[in-house]
């Protein structure tokens, strides 16, 4: 396996550096609008981790702790992302690994993430690392 380097990010300033990564989600944001909008998330406690390799960003996620009722407090993976030359390296698992042993120290009980219907090579990767289907998450445009 490649030796890889970890940041977890707390600013716009230090996030934004890394759009392009974020965009190979299919995103279609303007670096502009990106910076804005984590402007807006970061004081309701968005964080990111990146995972480089040298300078270069092969991996990204950004994550929420919060709490609910069904669960207490819970960490949420949001915006999963490895560079597609560096999917099946294990990027993922380290993403996965980090913020989980992040929120654990944080007093979190349960891990929750959505992924596409349609991305069946996300949760293939999702099934491994011990994530089970609780439920559906239903989208209404408005």
């Amino acid at each position: 396996m490649e030796t890889y380097q970890y940041q977890f990010l707390q600013t716009a300033d230090e996030m934004t550096p890394y759009y392009d990564l974020v965009m190979q989600m299919g995103y279609l944001l303007g670096r502009e609008q990106y910076k804005s909008y984590l402007e807006e998330m970061i004081p309701k406690g968005y964080r990111q981790l990146v995972i480089l390799e040298g300078s270069k960003a092969v991996g990204l996620s950004g994550y929420w702790i919060n709490t609910k009722l069904f669960c207490g407090r819970y960490v949420e993976l949001d915006n999963v992302v490895v560079d597609i030359a560096y999917r099946s390296k294990g990027v993922g698992a380290i993403l996965c690994e980090k913020i989980e042993a992040e929120a654990k120290a944080l007093g979190c009980n349960v891990a929750v993430l959505d992924a596409y219907v349609e991305n069946f090579r996300a949760h293939s990767f999702y099934f491994r690392h011990n994530y089970i289907i609780r439920g559906y998450h239903f989208l209404k445009q408005l």
